[in-house]
């Protein structure tokens, strides 16, 4: 069964994204992002946090504000922190390779972009 993975940014427009496409070819893995901010791209839902089985946020900031508004729906889920600020363009080569080196080692194993 795949692992679904969520990546949570301020806005989804930046950091989550660029993460959920560098992942969405991993083996086993769906991968899907979203947004805290009040005019994120992709809003975090509650059902959204219902699919993920693993949960990345960029900031320590995020963690909190997950925790603050969605503390119910995260039901005991992990949410990892990557600690990537919003430094980056979108499918900058720089965060793509801070995302592989820091999301990679919490993947199923398999043939994938490590």
């Amino acid at each position: 069964m795949p692992r679904n993975i969520l990546f949570i940014c301020t806005q989804n427009r930046l950091r989550s994204p660029t993460a959920e496409q560098v992942f969405a070819d991993w083996p086993a893995v769906e991968t899907a992002s979203a947004g805290l901010g009040n005019d994120a791209e992709v809003p975090v839902s509650p059902e959204l946090l219902a699919w993920a089985d693993l949960i990345f946020v960029m900031e320590p900031a995020h963690r909190s504000r997950l925790s603050a508004k969605f503390k119910r729906h995260l039901n005991g889920k992990r949410v990892i922190c990557l600690d990537i600020p919003d430094d980056y363009a979108y499918m900058d080569p720089v965060l793509i390779r801070l995302l592989k080196q820091k999301v990679v080692r919490f993947l199923p194993a398999g043939a994938g972009l490590a």
